[in-house]
């Protein structure tokens, strides 16, 4: 059983419990989403696995998870980039934020969020039980067709958007 950290809003550690549960409770834990751009700036989406045990078939971030009991978040981030996408680039932790949204399935995401930007040129190799597709997509495009098909995106990444700009334009200067 995967288990994920519970903190509270500081993000200080209360313990742990199994990811499912945590979801069912809707139990703030902390977890991390990456944001992958290349040379052209433009940004690497992920295609959730139809059969993921949320928000399957959603468009969404690079890649995102939770950091188990002992391990930091960067570590954390580090690995399941490998494990989802199969590679591994330099990330840098930009901001971080709570929040708490309704789910499919009867799940709620409350998260104490860590956001971080990476930089990667190549093709990812998907490790099939997490993603079903990838693509690059320029930010303005990305930002314009959240707005016009809400319904094709992950909340998390719809909701991050608009606090992640800022880091993008400074990010690639």
């Amino acid at each position: 059983m995967e288990q994920v950290v519970l903190v509270d809003r500081q993000d200080k550690e209360l313990g742990s419990e199994e990811k499912l549960e945590a979801h069912r409770q809707g139990k703030l834990h902390r977890a991390f989403s990456i944001y992958v751009l290349n040379k052209q700036d433009k940004l690497m989406l992920q295609k959730r696995h139809s059969a993921k045990y949320h928000s399957g078939g959603l468009w969404t971030n690079t890649c995102c998870s939770h950091p188990r009991p002992g391990e930091t978040v960067l570590e954390a981030a580090h690995r399941r980039l490998k494990e989802e996408m199969g590679f591994s680039c330099e990330l840098k932790e930009k901001f971080s934020f709570v929040y708490n949204v309704k789910l499919d399935k009867g799940l709620t995401e409350h998260e104490y969020l860590h956001i971080f930007i990476g930089r990667f040129d190549g093709e990812p190799i998907l490790n099939p039980e997490e993603a079903e597709g990838w693509k690059w997509m320029d930010f303005k495009e990305l930002h314009k067709d959240m707005k016009k098909n809400p319904q094709v995106y992950t909340k998390w990444f719809r909701l991050t958007t608009d606090r992640l700009a800022p880091y993008l334009e400074s990010y690639s200067r």
